[in-house]
C-alpha cells in the first residue's frame, strides 16, 4: 500500500477498540492500558493523541501530552494538564506488525513534532520499554536520569528495563546528541 492512502488524525473515543487491538499485538499484557484509561486520555485538554489508519482501520498509534521535562506518567496514569508545558510527552506509540517497515511510526513523530513546534514546546520526553532504547536514540532522544524520587517510583511503575529518555525537538539527525541540550544536563 502507497503511504497516500494512510490518514493521520486525532485519537476518538471510536478509536478505542482499533486502538486496543494494535496495543495487545505490540505488548506483553503487563504493559496493556484499559479503554477507560485511554477515553480519560482523551478528555485531558493536554491529549495531542493522534491514529493513522488505513481503509478506516487503526493501524498505528502516538498517545501523547503536553507536559513538563523530567515529569513521567505512570503506567495506567492520567494524561494531566498543567500550566506551561514545556515537553511533548509520548506515552505509548505503536504499529500493526503488518504494516511494519512501511514509514508509519515515522510519520506520526514528524506529525507529532510539527505540533510541538508550533505549541513551542522545547523537549519531547518518553519511556522507552521492551529493549526499545536503540530506536529512541535513532531518533535522537538520550537517556535522562529522573532524581525526584515520586518521578523515580512512576517510571518503575513500567517494569525492569524502563529507560526516561528526552530530546530536544527541533530537526532530528541519526548522530545528533540531545544530552548536551536537554534539560538533563546540569
Amino acid at each position: 500500500m502507497s503511504l497516500s492512502r494512510w490518514s493521520a488524525r486525532a485519537l476518538r473515543l471510536e478509536d478505542l477498540a482499533g486502538l486496543a487491538a494494535v496495543q495487545r499485538a505490540c505488548y506483553g499484557s503487563e504493559l496493556l492500558e484499559s479503554a477507560d484509561v485511554f477515553a480519560k486520555r482523551i478528555a485531558s485538554d493536554a491529549n495531542c493523541s493522534l491514529v493513522l489508519e488505513v481503509e478506516g482501520r487503526v493501524c498505528a498509534y502516538l498517545a501523547a501530552y503536553h507536559s513538563r521535562a523530567k515529569k513521567v506518567t505512570p503506567l495506567h496514569g492520567d494524561f494531566d494538564a498543567i500550566s506551561e508545558p514545556d515537553t511533548l510527552y509520548l506515552h505509548d506509540m505503536a504499529v500493526l506488525s503488518e504494516y511494519a517497515g512501511q514509514g508509519l511510526a515515522r510519520a506520526l513523530l514528524k506529525l507529532m513534532r510539527q505540533r510541538a513546534s508550533e505549541s513551542r514546546l522545547r523537549y519531547s520526553g518518553l519511556v522507552s520499554v521492551q529493549g526499545s532504547e536503540a530506536y529512541w536514540k535513532r531518533q535522537g532522544y538520550a537517556p535522562c536520569e529522573l532524581k525526584n524520587p515520586a518521578e523515580q517510583r512512576n517510571l518503575a511503575s513500567y517494569g525492569e528495563g524502563a529507560v526516561y529518555m528526552v530530546c530536544e525537538l527541533g530537526p532530528v539527525h541519526p548522530s545528533q546528541d540531545c544530552t548536551t541540550r536537554s534539560p538533563c544536563v546540569g
